[in-house]
């Protein structure tokens, strides 16, 4: 079946709340050497979605500036050198811009084919919080068997993942969340203690169930906010990773004694910059060692809605709420 002229994608015209983007139609992209182009039937939507849309999270000088970093779909193209997928092949993949769209490019080491028994809405809700996970909490933090994890905002999407891979791989899983009902929710998918940051102290209550010990790593997505008492909530030899500062940048006026007392490791990165080689190596390991647990249903994603594209200003909407438990995906074909 012969291609289309143009498709339709959300335009960005200016940065602001959700209501700059509209729908607009234009070209296809073109795959270049290495990339494979999806017609996209699914796209999930993220946090760092948001932060391009306000301006504060710059596409690399290369990437599609549209928005949208995952999607699932068919295969309809090849770019020069692609032999891992054929047309016609069913595959999810973390893209570097572009997901909001009919039609996306992305490098062949950053797609997957659907895992068995997942349909589109399913497969978008993978990509981008699994390999944030998979990369900060076991390949940086080097979370294992047997150790304890305090696990930020349990109840998003990266918290929802994080909870039941920790779960899976035999760590011990203590959450935050911001109500009873998201506690519930992320105690139900693993997590053997969920505290409510608004109602108590994670700190105290960590330490009260681990017997004054701590925790072996803390996975932080609050920034500033939280950073001297996530030293504190670690046990000797801990780590502390963060992936995002929703609770501020800069951290003043800090103890930092507990690093050097307690020997802690403090890293943290952004998926969107790393090379095509690294998140190709990502994209190795879990398909090695997730795909399965996903295909036997001990893990799976948490979709909290399902809305069409024409409604991606309410998408953003909810997202900046905070309300949901667990993904957001509108559907594009």
């Amino acid at each position: 079946m012969p291609l289309p002229q143009e498709m339709r994608y959300v335009d960005l015209p200016s940065f602001g709340a959700p209501e700059v983007m509209t729908l607009a139609r234009g070209p296809l992209p073109t795959p270049k050497p290495g990339e494979i182009l999806v017609r996209v039937e699914a796209a999930g939507v993220n946090r760092p979605d948001v932060a391009q849309r306000q301006g504060n999270y710059p596409p690399p000088k290369d990437a599609s500036p549209v928005l949208g970093l995952e999607i699932a779909g068919e295969v309809v193209a090849l770019g020069e050198g692609v032999s891992d997928f054929k047309v016609g092949d069913k595959v999810c993949a973390l893209a570097n811009g572009g997901g909001y769209a009919e039609y996306c490019v992305v490098p062949t080491g950053q797609a997957l084919p659907w895992p068995k028994g997942y349909d589109a809405v399913k497969a978008a809700a993978v990509p981008e919080t699994f390999f944030t996970v998979w990369a900060n909490l076991f390949q940086m933090a080097g979370l294992t068997e047997g150790e304890s994890v305090l696990i930020h905002g349990g109840s998003s999407g990266i918290g929802t993942t994080a909870i039941q891979l920790a779960k899976a791989f035999g760590a011990t899983v203590y959450t935050t969340a911001g109500s009873a009902e998201k506690c519930a929710a992320c105690e139900k998918l693993g997590a053997t203690k969920a505290i409510n940051y608004k109602t108590g102290d994670f700190v105290e209550v960590v330490k009260a169930e681990t017997g004054g010990k701590g925790v072996d790593v803390v996975l932080d997505m609050i920034g500033a906010g939280y950073f001297e008492k996530n030293l504190s909530v670690l046990a000797k030899d801990g780590c502390l990773s963060i992936i995002a500062f929703l609770g501020g940048a800069k951290a003043e006026t800090v103890n930092l004694t507990p690093i050097m007392v307690k020997r802690l490791t403090v890293t943290g990165s952004t998926m969107r910059p790393r090379t095509a080689e690294e998140k190709r190596a990502i994209r190795d390991e879990l398909v090695a060692q997730v795909w399965p647990l996903l295909e036997e249903g001990k893990v799976a994603p948490v979709i909290h809605s399902v809305m069409k594209i024409d409604d991606v200003v309410e998408a953003h909407r909810l997202m900046e709420t905070s309300s949901h438990i667990g993904k957001i995906v509108m559907t594009v074909a």
